[in-house]
């Protein structure tokens, strides 16, 4: 772990090294530009980076999505993108990121994150397959990567059906 690493929410001058973070993350400037479309439309936002020697080096986006339930919509967050420069992975500051992350979103008063995302890595923070509670994303076929954590147990009892993210995460 990068032992100078410090998580903080992102300041206005971070939004070119976000993007190159993001761009240098995915090898393409889709995940960079989506973050850019979201800040405008994201209420709440919660946008973190990781800076060390000065330097941004990772960043995590936290963003607002809908949940269908008995009693109407809920909202809830959605983490993604989560990036850190390939020179800085496996350094433990992507999770770091998400742990700042549900720490800021619990503050809010989130119930619940949601992402999409590979299991085997999001499941030591806890998170779970949505579609054992029948919440879905998109189609089927994102089932095996579309997952959940409660943080405030129960918050989603009686939701079941398609989590709406939002618009601009439609083009990526």
């Amino acid at each position: 772990m990068a032992a100078d690493c410090v998580i903080r929410p992102e300041r206005p001058g971070d939004r070119a090294a976000v993007f190159e973070v993001n761009r240098h993350a995915f090898g393409t400037t889709a995940e960079a530009k989506l973050v850019e479309s979201l800040r405008p439309l994201a209420d709440p936002l919660v946008s973190l980076v990781a800076e060390t020697g000065g330097r941004v080096v990772g960043h995590a986006l936290f963003t607002p999505v809908t949940v269908p339930g008995v009693e109407g919509y809920r909202q809830a967050m959605a983490l993604g993108p989560l990036a850190v420069l390939p020179e800085f992975q496996r350094r433990g500051i992507g999770g770091r990121l998400i742990r700042a992350g549900l720490e800021a979103c619990r503050a809010l008063g989130q119930g619940a994150v949601f992402l999409l995302g590979a299991p085997a890595y999001y499941q030591r923070f806890g998170f779970r397959p949505a579609a054992a509670r029948d919440l879905h994303y998109k189609g089927p076929e994102l089932d095996p990567y579309f997952m959940v954590l409660e943080l405030t147990p129960g918050c989603l009892a009686g939701c079941s059906g398609q989590v709406r993210y939002l618009p601009p995460f439609e083009e990526v």
